[in-house]
């Protein structure tokens, strides 16, 4: 009977490989086999959800590369005239940096929204997007194919309220996002920010983290003094969610239901009167 160590050490430890030859096409079990194709002939996915990616992990990828080469395929789809990106942008953008003349892929058929559910779901898995980038991402998928928050949730893999509270962080002013993506706030002191009834409170609040150093314990004490937050926090109805979505399918338009004591208002956002007119006709 033969064994490993029949072999010799080389067949056990895999070889360094000179990324900027081409090693032999990988062959993955359910995906089908990985090709080589030109980097020229590979587009960055417009969807994708990240807007930043960190330079010292982006340097860390391309060291890596330089010595093994890359390792994991780019799952791209075709285009006319070459290949459009899904997943693996910023393997491609570290393999442009060591000069890789090629890089391996997988083709996938994918519509354009399971390209956004592609990109966003790998950068989730691995914990790769920031929350104000998540929550854009959240809010990009839902607004883009008319999912309401319980479809995205179960497209997700995420609960309901994860997925509500992640993009109530959206409704923080820029300057406080901004602050968060760049580490000056933690995402524990923006959920307590959300919860303010005022942007003077938030700002207030804000600038006293930053001044202070608060812990997110420290903060959730201060926002109570300030009226929140659970006083303050907006009920989410989830049954206008719904319905909210609903009236947007039929006008092709942004719509909120705003509730006043028993009664309320439907309201209609349009950005031209182009867009008017059709919900006029639509009414009428």
């Amino acid at each position: 009977m033969s064994n490993g160590l029949g072999r010799g050490l080389g067949s056990l430890i895999p070889q360094k490989n000179d990324p900027l030859q081409a090693p032999p096409p990988t062959v993955l079990a359910n995906d089908g086999q990985a090709i080589r194709v030109s980097t020229d002939l590979i587009k960055t996915n417009p969807r994708q959800p990240r807007s930043q990616f960190a330079e010292p992990v982006l340097d860390e990828l391309v060291q890596s590369i330089k010595e093994y080469g890359i390792i994991q395929p780019l799952i791209v789809t075709r285009t006319a005239d070459g290949y459009e990106l899904i997943a693996g942008e910023r393997r491609l953008r570290a393999a442009r940096v060591v000069g890789l003349r090629e890089v391996p892929i997988i083709v996938r058929e994918a519509d354009d929204q399971e390209k956004l559910e592609l990109a966003l779901i790998e950068n989730i898995q691995r914990e790769d997007l920031n929350p104000v980038e998540l929550a854009i991402a959240y809010k990009q998928l839902a607004d883009e194919f008319n999912l309401n928050q319980e479809q995205l949730a179960k497209k997700l893999g995420k609960s309901r309220p994860v997925v509500t509270n992640t993009l109530r962080i959206l409704q923080l002013p820029g300057e406080i996002q901004l602050a968060l993506v760049n580490g000056e706030i933690t995402e524990g002191h923006a959920k307590i920010l959300v919860g303010l009834d005022s942007e003077q409170k938030q700002f207030e609040l804000f600038h006293r983290i930053k001044a202070r150093h608060l812990k997110v314990d420290d903060t959730l004490l201060e926002a109570r003094r300030m009226g929140g937050t659970k006083q303050a926090r907006v009920q989410i109805n989830y049954q206008d969610k719904d319905k909210e979505m609903i009236l947007r399918q039929f006008f092709g338009a942004k719509v909120e239901i705003k509730r006043i004591r028993r009664g309320g208002q439907i309201v209609l956002h349009f950005n031209n009167e182009e867009e008017l007119g059709e919900i006029i006709k639509k009414i009428a």
